[in-house]
């Protein structure tokens, strides 16, 4: 199991993925800086031994963009073990899909923006 200890290599791995973001992690980024109506967002935010793509603090959420290769293989296992060590950190994961993001990454941004306010305001 992973630690909460800094560990170089992912804070190595996170730095290499914010400056190479996919297609849908930058669209979803730029929108987040341009509209994030008060909600600060963190991208490729490293959680133990494993990187968050987006992360809002004050909510304690994080978000992953899922491509298509999360529908592969033994990926769903993997990624159920991930969340599951994550959401004991006391961080709520949100999965969205890359072809969503794709369609409209404004309103997912929006609602994104929307979900962390309302657990921000225990309405969530």
């Amino acid at each position: 199991e992973g630690s909460l200890r800094k560990s170089d290599h992912n804070y190595t791995l996170a730095k290499v993925q914010r400056k190479t973001p996919s297609l849908p992690e930058g669209l979803l980024w730029r929108e987040l800086r341009a509209k994030a109506g008060g909600m600060k967002f963190r991208r490729q935010h490293p959680v133990g031994r494993f990187v968050l793509d987006f992360y809002c603090a004050a909510a304690k959420c994080g978000f992953e963009v899922d491509g298509i290769a999360h529908d592969m293989g033994d990926r769903a296992e993997r990624d159920a073990a991930r969340d599951e060590f994550i959401a004991r950190q006391g961080i709520r994961v949100v999965r969205i899909p890359a072809s969503e993001v794709l369609a409209d990454p404004i309103g997912i941004a929006e609602a994104m923006v929307r979900m962390c306010r309302g657990i921000v305001a225990g309405q969530v």
